[in-house]
């Protein structure tokens, strides 16, 4: 924490200063909440907030969320003040490319940026799940006498965040949860980017949070540092309930001519508006210059340091009572595999094949689960409301829930029926580390989720998503819920990686590659990510394999089943595998020879060597692609001179069985279209 003796004018103006400086030199951004949050940040940042600039990935420091991302330059003004690896060129380089102040806030490219946001109320998502992972590591890891977690979150929020439907689920769920270590800041300005939101958000914020079950603390001057920090520190007296802190504020603070505007929100001030701001608010210093005495109040290093040292002393004296405790906390905040999972594994696929079991893949992926689970202590896991459905809990796991006295530890999280904001809490369970989380529902409200998945795969975080109910075969539901489109459209998410297995042995495979996608924790990002695994209501045929194909099933796309002399590929995936081998054996009563082509993973197999795929697909043979969905996607594999064998239209209600046929997704129709393209 700063000095407290440093002025505290001053302190708050340094960010505006920047912020309007920065905006201006890149001809583009937002000023106004910067401007308006100043000492707002101030009074978090040099009282409150516990971190450390030189090592941004201490475990145990608080987390801070700009979830209003579009006032980016507040978080790089906040961190180059502070004295972390962000100097004054890069804020000179704002939105410019490869600099380390992209235009929003995003992790991995800037020290100090716990999360990437932008999308509006993701964020807040982000920060109830890194609340959650406290929460819960905090009840599996402490011991009597012996406190080794034991931090805050803190997001900053603003109307916008507020006006997007994934707040409510999330702030439903933190209250339910009593995460009282989660305090919100809300930039209550009245203006968003077409004005006063009086007109199109009249809410009444406090008694909203009121009925969630959060502590609310109302009517703060955002403006008066002293205020704010008292509501902070309020917040933190007591552990019971997630709080809201509401500031009031003025958008562009500072600004004569347009503060409290929405001109102010996303475009430069213009230069004669900024002398005019420098004049109003008695800021002298030249653009991208900062008085010592404001930079010494602003520093945290040497407070940062010294609650660092604190904090791996006393965790230092737990190492040397609960050694083991200790060295498993260290490896998962690593997000290091155990020692000895391969070999693990290795014997849960052994016992998967032995068993061949015919069940529906949804059923083998709780085998997955339930296998992995105790190997796996990270694994963290949860549904929409569709337990039962998904198959995402397993025998003996407890549920987490809100307890008197703190969070009763659990591995299984009842989400509700909020599947995007389960998405976003799951990605910041990942981000804070120590858990590996993995949510289900069904593959058709995919959609509900698809933002968050896509700043999963942005992020390159490792999280999993069991979409269950693919396609037609969940039957009479209908096409409400028959995800024809969902396949293809999720393949086009780079850096989700998508599974769609055909039995047991591939989805023990899928659930292998998903939980050793390298992980991403804090600042450090690697090349990792999110998986998808699209997962069958009916029950599946186990299809046999010798060592080597099983091996195969690892890169994504393989030879199934070949046949000598082969005139033409079949490529399948998931239910429609037992549907492409039915169809070669049909074809071979006719003497004709085709290979059929398993690719449970497209992205997988997309990046295997050349050889490799010429291997399974060879050039100048004739290919069809079989699964129930859309067609456009599979071109890419069978060209136009190939054919594809799918849906183009909604479904129907009826028994899995009788659409199939109905849709022609049928061993003779996928015959037909073979002796076609020959």
């Amino acid at each position: 924490m700063s000095n407290p003796t440093a002025p505290k004018l001053a302190l708050a103006d340094a960010i505006r200063a920047l912020a309007m400086d920065a905006v201006q030199q890149a001809n583009s951004g937002h000023p106004g909440a910067p401007m308006g949050m100043a000492e707002i940040a101030q009074a978090l940042w040099t009282g409150n907030l516990r971190h450390n600039p030189k090592d941004p990935a201490w475990a145990n420091r608080d987390r801070f969320v700009l979830s209003n991302g579009h006032g980016s330059m507040l978080i790089y003004a906040l961190l180059h003040l502070t004295g972390y690896d962000l100097p004054i060129e890069e804020l000179k380089n704002f939105r410019q490319l490869h600099s380390k102040t992209p235009g929003h806030p995003e992790v991995g490219i800037t020290p100090g940026v716990e999360t990437t946001t932008g999308p509006l109320g993701q964020g807040l998502g982000n920060a109830v799940g890194m609340a959650l992972a406290e929460a819960l590591l905090a009840a599996e890891f402490n011991k009597p006498g012996h406190t080794i977690v034991d931090h805050h979150t803190y997001a900053f929020t603003g109307d916008g965040c507020l006006m997007e439907g994934i707040s409510h689920e999330v702030c439903s769920l933190a209250g339910t949860l009593k995460l009282g270590k989660l305090v919100v800041l809300y930039d209550d300005n009245g203006i968003s980017i077409d004005g006063h939101v009086e007109h199109w958000f009249a809410d009444d914020t406090a008694k909203r949070f009121e009925g969630y079950g959060w502590n609310v603390i109302r009517g703060v001057d955002g403006h008066d540092v002293a205020a704010v920090d008292a509501a902070i520190k309020a917040a933190r007296s007591q552990s019971e309930k997630p709080t809201l802190v509401i500031c009031r504020t003025v958008i562009g603070k500072g600004s004569p001519n347009m503060a409290g505007t929405h001109n102010v929100h996303g475009a430069p001030l213009g230069k004669d508006e900024i002398a005019a701001t420098r004049a109003a608010l008695g800021w002298s210093a030249e653009p991208f210059q900062i008085p010592q005495d404001v930079y010494d109040g602003w520093d945290g290093r040497k407070s940062g340091a010294s609650a660092q040292a604190e904090w791996q002393s006393a965790f230092n004296a737990y190492a040397a009572e609960f050694p083991a405790e200790a060295a498993e906390f260290t490896r998962r905040m690593k997000g290091d595999m155990p020692e000895g999972y391969a070999d693990q594994f290795k014997a849960f696929l052994a016992s998967t094949l032995e068993k061949a079991e015919t069940v529906a893949t949804r059923k083998a992926s709780q085998f997955a689960i339930a296998a992995l689970a105790p190997v796996l202590p990270e694994m963290l896991g949860g549904s929409a409301d569709l337990t039962g459905s998904n198959f995402t809990d397993w025998k003996g796991v407890a549920a987490v829930r809100a307890g008197d006295k703190g969070m009763q530890f659990g591995r299984h999280i009842n989400y509700g029926v909020r599947e995007f904001g389960m998405a976003a809490i799951m990605n910041g369970v990942a981000l804070h580390g120590g858990y590996l989380p993995f949510g289900g529902t069904f593959l058709t409200f995919s959609d509900y989720s698809r933002n968050a998945i896509r700043m999963a795969a942005l992020m390159k975080q490792r999280v999993v998503h069991v979409f269950t109910h693919d396609s037609i075969g969940l039957g009479e539901d209908g096409p409400t819920h028959q995800s024809i489109e969902h396949a293809a459209s999720l393949r086009l998410i780079p850096n989700l990686s998508l599974w769609r297995p055909c039995d047991t042995a591939e989805t023990a495979v899928a659930w292998n590659a998903a939980v050793t996608r390298p992980p991403s924790i804090g600042m450090d990002v690697h090349d990792g990510g999110p998986t998808a695994l699209l997962l069958s209501r009916q029950n599946l045929p186990f299809v046999p394999r010798d060592a080597a194909t099983v091996d195969a099933i690892a890169r994504g796309g393989y030879v199934l089943r070949d046949a000598e002399g082969a005139l033409a590929v079949i490529i399948a995936t998931g239910s429609e595998v037992a549907i492409a081998l039915d169809a070669q054996a049909q074809l071979a009563k006719e003497g004709v020879a085709v290979r059929v082509v398993s690719m449970p993973s497209t992205d997988v197999f997309d990046r295997q060597d050349a050889a490799w795929k010429q291997s399974v697909l060879p050039k100048g043979l004739p290919r069809v692609a079989v699964e129930a969905g859309v067609t456009a996607f599979w071109h890419k594999y069978v060209g136009l001179e190939g054919a594809v064998v799918g849906i183009d239209r909604y479904g129907e209600s009826a028994p899995a069985g009788a659409l199939f046929k109905f849709f022609g997704l049928t061993a003779d129709k996928v015959a037909e279209t073979v002796k076609q393209v020959l």
